[in-house]
């Protein structure tokens, strides 16, 4: 009997087509209860189960997909709030910010907007007060009410904030949540550790109503003649556990009146909009609708700011002695090993000695 229990265990399941959910729930143990930490499964039924969800569409181009925890994070005044309600309204309309591709049906957003009065919102959206943009009647706005104070029930502000947001997404039945800003909302005091608790609890919220959330947050001081990366977002390390993309706006140091955008981190898609080929925009209003408009493709690296080097006296005698032979720029520089753009700036300056 002993011999044959084996054999016993291998009929039990004779083809893959048998290793239904029942049978798996048997042979491994599956945790289900969202109390427990571990939920295990196989990786098979992993797969099974993923299977059954839609694929998320893009909401933002490849920045920003559905059912993601997204940040957009850049300095003061580059344009995150004109950019984050921009996008807002195109997924209320269902009309894409070209060329950044909209997959999503149109459908209502919640704009969380911790930053601007209604008087210095109606200035973006109307033509001098007057004339206002139409926005979709399910594109909601929201603001603090600074005058209330925390109800008994709430040990914290956070707690009342979040339980208020919560009211509201069940009330607007949306499920496309924007957060302008996260660091505002602790008290003004801008600290990322702060702001950390906050993130948890919007994550939570973004599982338990599956939404698709767009967090906006501040960078703190920057090496401006360095690229953008992750470690400048405020309080970066424990922030970016937290979100499933993150993306960013830089100033260009060539043009004062273009921005660019980045990728800075990504799961459901490859990196397209890496260093070497941001999207360079401009804020423009035509009529109503203070927004960004896309201008190109480009280099981070051409709109960094340039690390300024000190000309050596000797190196612009030998660049001109070169010069007056009648090397040209290219040429000197290839005998000095120099780049030919540091070949004419020597002979600026030159110029500047005489």
């Amino acid at each position: 009997m002993q011999h044959n229990q084996p054999a016993a265990k291998v009929s039990y399941i004779k083809t893959m087509d048998e290793l239904t959910p029942a049978v798996l729930d048997k042979l491994i143990p599956h945790q289900h209860n969202p109390d427990e930490l571990l939920m295990v499964k196989t990786a098979n039924s992993c797969l099974r189960h993923a299977s059954s969800r839609p694929v998320p569409k893009m909401l933002f181009g490849k920045f920003w997909y559905e059912g993601e925890l997204c940040i957009l994070f850049a300095d003061s005044n580059l344009g995150k709030s004109i950019l984050a309600v921009q996008i807002g309204n195109a997924i209320s309309t269902g009309k894409n910010i070209s060329p950044f591709v909209l997959e999503a049906t149109p459908q209502g957003v919640l704009y969380c907007d911790f930053e601007l009065t209604d008087k210095q919102f109606e200035a973006r959206y109307s033509d001098d007060y007057k004339n206002h943009y139409i926005f979709k009647n399910d594109f909601y706005r929201a603001e603090l009410n600074m005058d209330i104070d925390v109800p008994a029930g709430f040990d914290t502000f956070d707690e009342y904030l979040i339980a208020s947001l919560e009211r509201a997404i069940v009330q607007s039945k949306v499920k496309v949540i924007i957060i302008d800003n996260l660091t505002y909302l602790r008290n003004e005091t801008e600290q990322a550790k702060d702001a950390l608790p906050l993130m948890k609890q919007l994550k939570a919220l973004k599982k338990k109503y599956d939404l698709s959330m767009l967090v906006l947050a501040h960078t703190p001081k920057r090496d401006l003649t360095q690229p953008i990366t992750l470690n400048d977002l405020q309080g970066s390390k424990m922030l970016m556990n937290f979100c499933d993309s993150a993306f960013t706006i830089g100033e260009s140091n060539v043009d004062k009146g273009l921005r660019y955008l980045k990728q800075i981190k990504q799961r459901n898609t490859e990196q397209v909009y890496g260093y070497d080929n941001i999207c360079l925009c401009r804020i423009n209003k035509p009529g109503n609708f203070l927004q960004y408009q896309f201008v190109s493709y480009g280099n981070e690296l051409d709109h960094i700011r340039k690390l300024k080097e000190k000309l050596n006296d000797g190196q612009i005698d030998e660049v001109v002695e070169l010069r007056l032979q009648g090397l040209t720029l290219r040429d000197i520089g290839e005998k000095l090993s120099i780049p030919f753009q540091k070949v004419d700036r020597l002979l600026k300056a030159a110029d500047k000695n005489k």
